[in-house]
């Protein structure tokens, strides 16, 4: 086969020599041995190298389709993800809005709770007030009806020059009391 190529290769160099003619010019003998050399070329590629080549660009168009399948997952997985953040972002809103709210409500609910203790607790003490009052009246009253009394007593003993007795007294005590209103005197101190 090398013989073969070698004498070809000498052929058509003899024959560019003989003629020495334009690179245009149609040479019958140089265009078979093109021919000729190309497919010997071209089996040679085919057989050894065509191959390994086609192997490398499948190899590389795997790759790529590898790759471009790994970037729509991460793509998908990235917008799964951003979704899912969203969606938690959205929940923790509410939670944080549902804790707000029930601290209002809460507190809303201790500020009334504390109102009405302090209403409860103003109403007991003027209660309490009115009571000590009502028994401050009621212990002045009965001073003043004894202070009346006494007055009354001292009063009649001076006026009938004698110390009266424990009816006289009595009598003269219930007289004294109907005519004086004991109230009326209260309400002017």
């Amino acid at each position: 086969m090398e013989d073969a190529l070698l004498q070809a290769f000498l052929f058509a160099q003899e024959t560019a020599e003989e003629d020495e003619g334009s690179l245009i010019d149609v040479v019958p003998g140089l265009m078979v041995w093109t021919f000729v050399t190309f497919l010997i070329v071209f089996w040679v590629l085919r057989r050894f190298a065509f191959g390994r080549i086609q192997g490398l660009i499948d190899q590389r168009r795997d790759r790529i389709r590898e790759a471009l399948d790994e970037a729509d997952k991460a793509r998908s997985e990235a917008r799964e993800l951003r979704d899912r953040i969203a969606q938690e972002r959205q929940q923790a809103k509410m939670e944080r809005e549902q804790i707000l709210e029930d601290s209002r409500r809460q507190a809303q609910r201790q500020l009334e709770q504390g109102r009405e203790r302090a209403d409860a607790d103003l109403r007991e003490r003027l209660e309490k007030n009115r009571e000590e009052l009502d028994a401050e009246n009621a212990r002045l009253r009965e001073q003043i009806r004894r202070d009346v009394v006494e007055l009354t007593l001292l009063a009649s003993e001076k006026v009938t020059g004698k110390v009266l007795d424990e009816d006289d007294q009595r009598r003269l005590i219930e007289e004294t009391i109907e005519e004086v209103d004991v109230k009326r005197l209260a309400s002017e101190n």
